[in-house]
C-alpha cells in the first residue's frame, strides 16, 4: 500500500496543475478526438454560416434588382440617408424584403459587415451588368455560328446623345424567325463612317463576324443606304451577301405622305383636320366634352366641340376658327376626301401591321404589297359606285347638302377664267378619286422597287400559295449563285436533284402550310431540314433578309422609357445593359440564379 501511495504521488506531480503540459496535452487530445470542438472546425463553421449569408444577402439584392430591371424602374433616390423618407425604389425595396422575411432580415443591413453589405450604387451596377451579359449570352448562344441580318436605326436620347440601335435577325434551332435586340451605341455623329466604326467595335466585343450577314435593313436615311459613302454601302463592300432592304415600313409610310401632298384637295384636308385636332384639345373642357360623346358619332362629336368653343366667346381668333372648321366640316367634298382617306388608310394600315411583326418574312411581305396594289386597283374599277353611295348615305344622315353630280361645279383659278367648266361627277370621280388612287398604285410601284431585284425575284419562287405555283427550279439555282459563300460548286451541283426531290414531297404532305416561316418549323419539326439541307439554306436566306425596322423602333421606345428627364445623367453603358434586361424580359425570368452567381463571383 505505501509503495501505492508513493506511485500516486508521483503521477500526480506528473499530472501538475491546470496548465501542465499533461492537461494541455490531455486537453488537445480530446479536442482532436471532438473535431466539432477544434478551431479549425470552428473557423471552417463560420466560414459556412458567412458564406450563407453573403448568398442570402446577394440572392435578396439580385431579386430587386431583377424586379426593377423588368418593370424599367430607376434605383437610385433623390436623398438615400438614413432620415430619409424615400431612399430610392432600390433601397426601400431592400427595406420592404427584410421586414418580411427574417432569414433575410438576419443578414442584412446591421446584421451585415460594413464592408459586404451588396447595397452601394456600384453593386447595384455590377448586378444590371451580369443580367445584361447573361441574357446577351443566350442571344449569342442561339445564333450561334448561323448567318443573319443586320438593322440599324439612330435615334436622340432626352440628354440630346446619338444613340445607334442595333438588332439582329436570324433563323433559331427550332426553324423560328428571331429578332434580338443587341445594344445601343452612343455614337459621336450619325455620318456612315462612325456608325460602321461603332458595329465593328460592338462586334469584336460579341465576338461577332460580319461575314456571316446575309442582309441589312434601314431607312431612307442618306447617311444609310448610299450607293457610295453610305453604311449600306461600307458594309457591301466587305461582304457582298449583305443584302440591303429599305423598311418596308417606311416606304409605305412615305407612300402615304406623298398621296398626300400631291392632291391639293387632299392635302387641304388633312391641314383642316389638324386645325381641328388641336381646337378640339387646346382646353380641358372641349377634351372632357368629347370623351363624354360616342365613338362612332366623330363628326356630330367634332361639331357640338367646335360649337362649344364659338360658344364660348372667350377668344374671338377661336371663334371665328371654330366656325370656318364647322363650315368646312359640313362641305360635301370634306365628308368626300374623308371616306377616301379613310378607306386607303384601312388598307395601308393592315399592310403596315403586317410588315411590322417580327416573324414576318420577305416572302410573305411581297406577296402582301401585291395583294395591296390589286385592292387599290379593284377599288378603281369596281368601287365607285358603292363608295359614292357610302358618301351620299352619310351626308344626308347628317343634313350635308349633296350635290348634283350632273350640274356644273364652280372652279377657281385658270378654268374659271378661261371659261371652262367641268361637272360635279368628273370633279369628285376624275379628279379626287381616280387621281389618288393611281398616285397611290404609282408610289408603290416606284417606292417598293426592290420587290422586282433580281434576289427576290428568285426568293419569290419559294412562296407556298397555290401549291408552289411560282416555284421554278432554274431561278432557285440562280439565287444559291448569288450566294457563294453558302454554295459551292458541289453544293449547286446537288442542289438541283434535291430541288426536284423536295418540291414533290412537300406537295403533298405540306399542303396545308401557306407561310414560309410555318414551313421552315415543319420541316424541323419533321426533319426534312436535314434531308434536304441545301433547300432548307435557301429558306433560310429567305427569312433572315428583314422586312421592317420596327423592332430597332422599338428599342428607342423603351429608351423613353428607361431614360427620362429625372434619369437624363444616366451613363451609356447603364442604359444599355438596363435596355438589355428590360426589352428582353423574358429571357431573364427562365435564368436561373447560379447563373448570376457564377459572373458575379468572378
Amino acid at each position: 500500500m505505501t509503495n501505492w501511495r508513493k506511485a500516486m504521488e508521483v503521477f500526480n506531480t506528473h499530472v501538475g496543475g491546470v496548465a501542465s503540459a499533461h492537461n494541455d496535452a490531455r486537453t488537445q487530445l480530446e479536442a482532436f478526438k471532438n473535431q466539432r470542438q477544434s478551431v479549425s472546425h470552428l473557423l471552417q463553421a463560420q466560414g459556412r454560416e458567412m458564406e450563407v449569408a453573403y448568398r442570402t444577402r446577394l440572392t435578396t439584392t439580385l431579386d430587386v434588382t431583377r424586379f426593377l430591371l423588368k418593370q424599367g424602374l430607376p434605383f437610385r433616390g433623390h436623398d438615400e440617408s438614413l432620415n430619409s423618407s424615400n431612399k430610392g425604389n432600390f433601397l426601400e425595396l431592400i427595406e420592404w424584403y427584410t421586414q418580411r422575411n427574417d432569414e433575410v432580415a438576419k443578414t442584412m443591413n446591421e446584421n451585415a459587415p460594413g464592408n459586404n453589405q451588396i447595397k452601394s450604387p456600384t453593386v447595384q451596377k455590377d448586378l444590371t451588368r451580369a443580367c445584361a451579359a447573361e441574357v446577351t449570352n443566350v442571344i449569342l448562344n442561339d445564333i450561334k455560328d448561323n448567318i443573319f441580318s443586320l438593322m440599324v436605326d439612330e435615334c436622340r436620347d432626352i440628354s440630346v446623345k446619338e444613340q445607334m440601335g442595333v438588332v439582329l435577325r436570324y433563323v433559331n434551332k427550332h426553324g423560328c424567325v428571331i429578332e434580338r435586340f443587341l445594344a445601343i451605341v452612343h455614337v459621336s455623329d450619325t455620318s456612315a463612317i462612325s456608325l460602321k466604326k461603332a458595329i465593328d467595335e460592338l462586334f469584336a466585343k460579341h465576338k461577332l463576324s460580319l461575314s456571316r450577314s446575309r442582309g441589312q435593313g434601314y431607312d431612307g436615311a442618306s447617311n444609310m443606304r448610299g450607293e457610295y459613302n453610305g453604311l449600306k454601302a461600307l458594309i457591301l463592300k466587305e461582304n457582298s451577301s449583305a443584302r440591303y432592304v429599305h423598311c418596308f415600313a417606311h416606304q409605305l409610310q412615305l407612300v402615304v405622305v406623298a398621296v398626300a401632298k400631291s392632291n391639293r384637295i387632299v392635302s387641304d384636308f388633312f391641314q383642316y383636320v389638324t386645325m381641328i385636332v388641336n381646337i378640339t384639345g387646346a382646353s380641358c373642357k372641349r377634351k372632357d366634352k368629347f370623351r363624354q360623346l360616342e365613338h362612332d358619332r366623330l363628326v356630330e362629336c367634332l361639331e357640338k366641340v367646335l360649337e362649344n368653343v364659338y360658344d364660348d366667346g372667350t377668344n374671338d381668333d377661336n371663334s371665328g376658327i371654330a366656325t370656318s372648321l364647322i363650315d368646312k366640316m359640313e362641305n360635301y367634298e370634306f365628308v368626300f376626301v374623308m371616306h377616301l382617306m379613310k378607306s386607303l388608310l384601312g388598307i395601308t394600315n393592315e399592310l403596315s401591321l403586317a410588315i411590322q411583326q417580327k416573324d414576318q418574312n420577305i416572302v410573305l411581305a411581297v406577296s402582301l404589297i401585291k395583294t395591296m396594289k390589286v385592292r387599290l386597283q379593284k377599288l378603281r374599277e369596281e368601287g365607285w359606285e358603292n363608295f359614292l353611295d357610302v358618301v351620299n348615305k352619310f351626308c344626308s344622315n347628317h343634313m350635308i347638302p349633296v350635290p348634283n353630280m350632273e350640274e356644273n361645279m364652280r372652279t377657281r383659278g385658270r378654268s374659271r377664267r378661261n371659261g371652262q367648266m367641268i361637272t360635279n361627277f368628273h370633279h369628285y370621280r376624275v379628279e379626287i378619286f381616280y387621281q389618288v388612287l393611281d398616285m397611290m398604285v404609282q408610289e408603290m410601284s416606284n417606292r417598293f422597287s426592290e420587290s422586282s431585284t433580281e434576289v427576290l425575284t428568285c426568293i419569290a419562287c419559294l412562296d407556298l400559295k397555290d401549291s408552289f405555283s411560282q416555284f421554278d427550279i432554274g431561278k432557285l439555282l440562280h439565287l444559291a449563285e448569288l450566294y457563294p459563300e453558302d454554295f459551292s460548286l458541289t453544293d449547286r451541283a446537288i442542289l438541283e436533284d434535291q430541288l426536284e426531290t423536295y418540291i414533290q414531297n412537300i406537295r403533298g404532305e405540306f399542303s396545308m402550310i401557306e407561310d414560309l416561316g410555318s414551313l421552315a418549323k415543319k420541316m424541323v419539326e419533321t426533319g426534312k431540314n436535314t434531308i434536304f439541307p441545301l433547300v432548307y439554306r435557301l429558306i433560310e436566306l429567305a427569312l433572315v433578309l428583314p422586312v421592317a425596322t420596327a423592332s430597332v423602333e422599338r428599342v428607342f421606345s423603351a429608351m423613353k422609357i428607361i431614360k427620362t428627364d429625372l434619369r437624363n445623367r444616366m451613363g451609356d453603358e447603364w442604359m444599355n445593359d438596363s435596355l438589355v434586361v428590360y426589352i428582353k424580359k423574358d429571357i431573364l425570368l427562365q435564368l436561373k440564379m447560379n447563373k448570376f452567381y457564377s459572373i458575379f463571383n468572378r
